[in-house]
């Protein structure tokens, strides 16, 4: 939703029935009282499942080790936080912290909704923190050259594959995306008509963000201000990805898709057998290792797994993708800053918290947003224990790990490159031309939200 709409909306909806009433949907634990002497902190954050769990204990942790603060966290799952959020703040009530993972930063700074880094931090911290950061988690946080969110944990894409599929056919794991071609072509022959029930790689739509970058492209241009979303590299990138469509058929490849989507819950294709590759994160690590377990547990023999970068072409970068992460903010208005910002440095690890950081991520399968928390010893206990998740870490420290481009109205952005992929992909439109109209939208976009600013 247009961020100006959206806190239209919230002042309307404010103005009729209270902020209270509206964000009664958000769960507390109501024996987490604040004890007297200390001050709250209004925590609010998505998590919900076994994450929900995660996070109380974080919470847990911090109140016991001090006594200045006291954190009550408010879950807010589902939908519309945005929406709560604002409406908190047209209603004066705005929570101290908030954790997010949409690509928010800059509609909420340039509406001076929340506030920079270097408000809450000493100088000495501020430009210790720029150097403590991963890029990619610098970069998540920034707007304008300016830190305003804390990011406290790194979702990184890579390549899984089905080993034993490859050893079987004689086959190592790809290192270009010449061979990934190759190999697809072995494993699914175009040529062969018949009834397919797997294929060894079919790009998803969503993911041009990804190889658009390992193509050596960038959608944006800071330095400029522009959208090069329709940059040669990214066209290439849209080009190839659309060719598996063309080669086995758009029709066939479409529905193939839509079979993902009907699979149960959260599955992982790779385990239903229906690709040899897959593109996804780092949460399927433990997924695999619990799932090879079972089937020893069972007394058969599990297949083998592994995981690669996204194999470049000739001329792109290398341990490249897109990234997205976990962040806090602190909205402007706010009770206690000083309290949100002890909680936030004490989650992501920096300022001496490294240790409880290392802790966090290991419990929640998190990549910590900074070198310093990888190196701790319980978090490297973890990556013995998943030897995998190593190379989302290193993927994590590259500078070719890059996120959604920090302008306001990046969701809208997002959205559209997507639709061009699909265009390109399902509909036979010609990704330049299906590139240059997405980015003609994106740009009037960012036009017209610059004009309402002014």
């Amino acid at each position: 939703m247009e961020m100006g709409r959206l806190i239209r909306i919230a002042l309307g909806v404010v103005a009729a029935i209270g902020v209270t009433a509206l964000l009664v949907g958000g769960r507390e634990d109501p024996s987490r009282q604040t004890p007297p002497g200390r001050r709250e902190v209004v925590f609010w954050h998505f998590w919900g499942g076994k994450d929900r769990a995660v996070v109380e204990a974080i919470v847990d942790r911090f109140n016991a080790s001090q006594h200045e603060h006291f954190v009550r966290a408010v879950a807010m799952p589902g939908h519309n936080l945005d929406l709560k959020f604002f409406l908190s703040v047209a209603g004066r009530a705005p929570p101290d912290l908030l954790n997010q993972d949409d690509p928010i930063v800059a509609d909420w700074a340039l509406r001076d909704a929340i506030v920079p880094l270097d408000e809450l931090a000493t100088p000495e911290e501020y430009a210790r923190l720029q150097d403590w950061l991963f890029p990619a988690a610098r970069e998540i946080g920034s707007y304008c050259g300016q830190l305003y969110a804390l990011c406290n944990g790194l979702d990184i894409r890579a390549l899984y594959y089905d080993g034993t599929e490859l050893d079987e056919r004689g086959l190592a794991p790809p290192r270009t995306l010449e061979e990934l071609d190759l190999i697809a072509e072995i494993i699914t022959p175009p040529a062969d008509s018949s009834p397919r029930s797997h294929y060894a790689f079919l790009p998803d739509p969503r993911r041009l963000w990804a190889w658009g970058i390992v193509f050596g492209g960038r959608f944006f241009d800071p330095a400029r201000g522009e959208v090069t979303a329709d940059s040669d590299q990214i066209v290439h990138a849209l080009d190839w990805m659309a060719s598996y469509s063309k080669r086995y058929g758009t029709d066939r490849v479409a529905a193939f898709r839509k079979g993902d989507q009907a699979l149960s819950g959260a599955a992982f294709p790779l385990l239903q057998g229906r690709y040899t590759f897959v593109m996804d994160g780092q949460w399927r690590v433990p997924e695999l290792a619990a799932h090879q377990a079972q089937v020893k547990a069972r007394g058969e023999q599990p297949r083998e797994y592994g995981v690669i970068p996204l194999p470049p072409p000739a001329g792109g970068a290398t341990n490249a993708g897109w990234v997205n992460g976990n962040f806090f903010v602190v909205p402007r208005g706010c009770k206690n800053p000083p309290g949100a910002w002890a909680f936030a440095k004490f989650w992501s690890g920096f300022d001496n918290h490294e240790a409880d950081a290392a802790r966090a991520c290991a419990e929640g399968g998190w990549i910590p947003a900074s070198q310093a928390v990888v190196r701790q010893p319980e978090f490297q206990s973890y990556l013995r224990r998943y030897p995998d998740f190593a190379l989302f870490v290193e993927l994590a420290a590259s500078p070719n790990q890059v996120p959604t481009p920090a302008v306001p109205g990046a969701a809208y952005f997002y959205s559209e490159i997507d639709r061009a992929a699909q265009e390109a992909m399902y509909l036979g439109i010609a990704p330049r031309d299906a590139l240059e109209r997405a980015s003609q939208r994106v740009r009037a976009r960012l036009t017209a939200l610059e004009t309402e600013e002014n």
